[in-house]
């Protein structure tokens, strides 16, 4: 009885420490930490090793983040559709964290910025892989009043990892005299535990999707089950996609306005701090408010944040536009996706994750060489321009979001 009563307490203690979330999303975290770990020691040297050591010119380096991210988004489709269609997600999940993992191991063996882009390829193609899948896992273990909850501490643990990555990098850099390829080649190790990490999810296979309606899963079928307001948020997410450039494009505005290549990481480090602060209480408040006025809240501060980087000529007004990007980030990535399945059936979940990552995915791709080559010929305040006033237009779009089907039972969050 004794040891029952321990057992109980210790469960309780756990629930308590992580607001009541199931193992699953914890489980799922400790992963993403990990990834991220991996990821963000090597994402800001990127740039800096593509121009300096490798020599390539911005416009290169819009193309390689925009090829890499839109293998993401392509496959994030693809892997939502097969998760839904044989009812499970690990198999998918443990090969793509895998993948990147290669990835980042090719990269500590790049001579030229061809390898980086195989590279790099390889590590988003792991990432599209994964994606769907694992946000469907994450929703399929949370009940429906603490899905921005769920999204909101899957994406504080994910962030911790990129506070981490880049103090690491930066420690590294130091040690090692800017050796980057050394410090890509240790990234590795942290990828290697996320995927050893995953043995602590426990998937229960759910039923098979696709026959609970007696439908064959298709894009064709996914579209038809998306109600009007997700197809209106998708709408407005493209718009703003289309301003929404890789993240490199800040790092090298920073450095652009004289910021040294330590003070450049630390003020990234902060974003990632303020993005790991608030995404929790911005997945809270969107469970009890409204999804809707948390994401316009994103979208005007990341207006702000792209229009300071578009005329900002000082370096101590970097940091503080790197923390609200911050803010920007924790208001819109858990909260959007905490809407998508509130909206979308629970048969095609992973399906309409994996379509909506994909289309904008592929706007990324277009906004970072689109970024790049207004950066070259018509200045570097031209890219935030642009992602400014997309932002500003996309937040008008869901403040006139159409009001819910009136065969739809309400949902209080998604409105």
């Amino acid at each position: 009885m004794t040891g029952n009563v321990r057992a109980q307490a210790s469960r309780g203690w756990r629930a308590r420490l992580v607001g009541g979330l199931p193992q699953n999303v914890v489980a799922l975290g400790i992963t993403s930490f990990f990834a991220d770990v991996s990821s963000e020691m090597i994402y800001p040297l990127i740039p800096i090793f593509l121009t300096t050591t490798l020599g390539a010119p911005v416009t290169i380096v819009g193309v390689i983040e925009g090829l890499a991210e839109s293998t993401a988004s392509l496959l994030k489709l693809a892997s939502g559709w097969f998760s839904d269609h044989i009812g499970r997600r690990m198999p998918l999940v443990v090969g793509g964290y895998g993948l990147a993992a290669i990835g980042k191991l090719l990269l500590a063996f790049a001579v030229a910025w061809p390898i980086v882009l195989v590279a790099r390829f390889i590590d988003r193609f792991g990432k599209g892989v994964r994606g769907s899948p694992r946000d469907a896992l994450i929703a399929d273990s949370t009940p429906d009043h603490m899905r921005g909850r769920a999204f909101g501490l899957h994406r504080a643990m994910d962030t911790a990892g990129a506070v981490i990555g880049p103090l690491l990098a930066l420690a590294l850099v130091a040690l090692f005299d800017e050796r980057f390829r050394l410090i890509f080649l240790l990234a590795v190790i942290p990828g290697v535990l996320s995927v050893l990490s995953l043995g602590l999810v426990r998937e229960t296979p759910p039923e098979a999707r696709a026959t609970a309606r007696g439908e064959t899963l298709t894009l064709g079928a996914t579209l038809r089950h998306m109600d009007r307001r997700l197809l209106w948020f998708v709408a407005a997410s493209l718009v703003f996609a289309l301003g929404n450039s890789s993240d490199i494009f800040l790092i090298l505005r920073a450095k652009d306005l004289g910021m040294s290549t330590t003070a450049t990481v630390l003020a990234y480090v902060a974003y990632n701090f303020v993005y790991m602060l608030a995404a929790v209480p911005a997945g809270i408040a969107s469970d009890r408010l409204g999804r809707r006025g948390v994401l316009v809240l994103g979208l005007l501060v990341f207006a702000v944040v792209y229009a300071g980087f578009a005329v900002n000529t000082s370096t101590l007004l970097v940091w503080p536009l790197f923390a609200m990007y911050g803010v920007y980030i924790a208001a819109t990535d858990g909260v959007s996706k905490a809407l998508i399945t509130d909206l979308a059936p629970r048969e095609y979940r992973a399906s309409v994750l994996g379509f909506y990552g994909m289309l904008t995915g592929l706007l990324v791709f277009v906004a970072s060489a689109l970024a790049g080559v207004l950066w070259d010929q018509v200045g570097a305040w031209a890219p935030f321009a642009l992602g400014a006033s997309a932002a500003v237009i996309a937040a008008a779009m869901l403040l006139v979001q159409p009001a819910q089907p009136a065969q739809a039972a309400p949902r209080t969050a998604a409105a």
